[in-house]
């Protein structure tokens, strides 16, 4: 039986990076996204990898589709031995200004996605007693900025939901971490005015992420902070 990564938002920027690696790598992968033409062209791209890479559509802000994923998650077969709550919206403004609506839109991205999603499989890790759970979280989930707006609330949610989980794993041999990504170079910076050598390159997530699944199942990082070397951007 083979290995099954599932890994959210796979088709953009970090979770591409991670599909790349976890395939290369020989482990199968799941991916989901909300644009079909997105998902064809992932799978076109990593046909020449030592592993499959199944797609599906899915926009993981709606439950339903959560529960549907995770329902085709479980008819692949394999062991599944890692899931990557990745998917993510940024909507930049500020708590007294932004649109009327941006935080239950975060928040049904960023945090009921990888919620409902971990619960929909969360029976397979713990069957197995062990796998691993990876939630992106970001540098917003512990340090406010202005501008951050209900992306912040959103991500300190995800945070707390992650260490949670952490201390209900524990007993069943899930490892559960959260990883706190500073500037990373992706869509979401298109347009910006700065050189990609103030960015995170979503490689360097990619191989942190699978240096931590690595690691003996005596040993689990349970948060993972990176920043650019040369700092947080003003």
């Amino acid at each position: 039986m083979g290995k099954l990564a599932v890994i959210t938002g796979g088709t953009k920027g970090i979770g591409k990076a991670l599909v790349e690696k976890f395939a290369s790598e020989g482990i199968d992968v799941i991916a989901c996204s909300r644009n079909s033409d997105d998902l064809d062209n992932l799978k076109k791209e990593m046909s020449d990898k030592p592993a499959k890479v199944y797609v599906f559509k899915a926009d993981l802000s709606i439950k339903e589709d959560c529960l549907n994923f995770s329902e085709y998650v479980k008819s692949i077969d394999g062991k599944l031995e890692v899931l990557i709550n990745n998917a993510g919206l940024y909507i930049p403004g500020e708590i007294h200004k932004e649109e009327d609506g941006a935080l239950e839109t975060m928040i049904n991205t960023n945090v009921y996605s990888a919620y409902h999603l971990t619960r929909g499989l969360i029976d397979q890790f713990i069957g197995q007693k062990d796998g691993q759970i990876f939630n992106i979280c970001s540098t917003a989930s512990i340090m406010p900025y202005v501008n951050g707006g209900s992306y912040c609330v959103s991500k300190y949610a995800l945070l707390g939901m992650t260490k949670v989980l952490r201390e209900e794993m524990k007993q069943y041999g899930v490892k559960v971490t959260a990883v706190l990504p500073g500037a990373t170079y992706t869509a979401s910076w298109d347009g910006v005015d700065l050189p990609k050598e103030r960015f995170i390159k979503p490689e360097d997530i990619a191989n942190a992420i699978w240096s931590c699944y690595s690691l003996s199942d005596q040993a689990v990082v349970e948060e993972l902070l990176i920043r650019p070397q040369l700092g947080d951007l003003d």
